[in-house]
């Protein structure tokens, strides 16, 4: 019987003190200033225990304001009831923390809108002291060069996460490097890798696009 994975939706923090950071929405999240929060923001503007995210049996996607006393707001309104998300919303807790709602559908890549499916093992492994990439059960040759690895390896540590074109940017061309890099760049790298790793496992896509943030490592045995 074959396994079929499907990719969460993402909850991706910007403009604030989580700037960066994300968070799976396999289930319930609450937010807030308590540390028990699952998304904690630190910061005396941000009620205790402030809003949720929370999943309905049908699969539905709500933000719901907690009467906090500075307010949730969704696309610059503030909102006093459960309100749907959909792909694209901006969340902002006490005009404190952003965060921008990224749906299932948006996680998959741009030429694919099914879940995905497999029956064999399409692990990915890097052995970081030699520098080496196996894909499945056959090392990746020739050797990828300076930057693919850079980002391949930066995409690996970061497994399961949303990284950010900016985040990328940092970890392949550095800080003195980075003022410059075009998105074509960005567009340009990620296409060559991908081109790399498909030949090796075409049957399966280990970058996932997100569309209009970055892009995903899906590295699992299904």
């Amino acid at each position: 019987m074959r396994d079929i994975k499907k990719v969460s939706p993402v909850i991706l923090a910007h403009n604030g003190p989580l700037n960066g950071m994300n968070w799976n929405v396999s289930g319930n999240l609450s937010l807030g200033r308590d540390p028990e929060c699952d998304i904690v923001i630190d910061d005396r503007q941000v009620s205790r225990i402030h809003a949720q995210i929370k999943v309905s049996k049908g699969n539905e996607i709500r933000l719901v304001d907690l009467n906090s006393k500075n307010g949730t707001y969704l696309n610059g309104e503030v909102i006093s009831t459960p309100v749907m998300l959909k792909d694209g919303d901006e969340i902002k807790i006490a005009l404190v923390q952003e965060f921008v709602f990224v749906s299932s559908d948006a996680t998959l890549p741009l030429d694919q809108s099914h879940i995905v499916e497999s029956t064999v093992s399409r692990k990915l492994f890097i052995e970081q002291k030699a520098r080496r990439v196996w894909v499945g059960e056959k090392e990746l040759t020739p050797p990828l060069s300076v930057s693919q690895y850079a980002l391949l390896f930066y995409l690996y540590e970061n497994e399961g996460k949303v990284v950010t074109r900016e985040q990328i940017v940092d970890a392949v061309w550095g800080e003195k490097e980075s003022i410059g890099v075009t998105e074509q760049a960005i567009d340009a790298l990620v296409r060559r890798l991908r081109s790399r790793l498909v030949k090796h496992d075409p049957s399966h896509e280990y970058i996932i696009t997100v569309r209009g943030v970055g892009y995903i490592l899906q590295n699992d045995n299904y």
